[in-house]
């Protein structure tokens, strides 16, 4: 294993062991809960959005390493992100981890590149995606 690689594994590590934002939001404006019926990962996502700003957000789940440091990976792209920005955060990350023939991760994405060994294996996609398939559904009002 290549020192990337390493470093990639720290990071999912560090993620799912310490996450970011974990918790209930007390004056949350949007949620949703996601769930995987395929291997039972589940996010519940708390945001609360003022005049179109992500000012606060939240999450609680239970799952594998990937679902659960993808959505606290997630949680810090959003602060201080607009609605507009957050959706197309989504559509960046969707995009590149079901195309695995990009080479390399978008820059907005920061420790999210962690996750780009999980897009070789196709099955654990659906973990890493399930948090901003969440995000997505919660700014949909879903």
């Amino acid at each position: 294993m290549d020192d990337e690689e390493d470093l990639y594994k720290e990071i999912i590590v560090d993620h799912s062991q310490s996450p970011r934002n974990q918790g209930k939001l007390e004056h949350a404006t949007h949620h949703h809960h996601g769930y995987n019926p395929l291997c039972g990962d589940e996010i519940e996502l708390q945001l609360q959005v003022e005049n179109d700003l992500i000012e606060g957000v939240a999450f609680q789940g239970s799952g594998c390493a990937i679902s659960q440091a993808s959505a606290s990976m997630l949680t810090q792209q959003l602060k201080g992100k607009t609605t507009a920005e957050a959706t197309a955060l989504i559509s960046t990350f969707k995009t590149w981890m079901k195309d695995r023939q990009a080479p390399e991760c978008p820059g907005e994405l920061g420790d999210v590149e962690a996750l780009s060994g999980v897009r070789n294996y196709p099955v654990r996609i659906k973990c890493a995606l399930l948090a901003w398939t969440t995000l997505e559904q919660a700014l949909a009002g879903n």
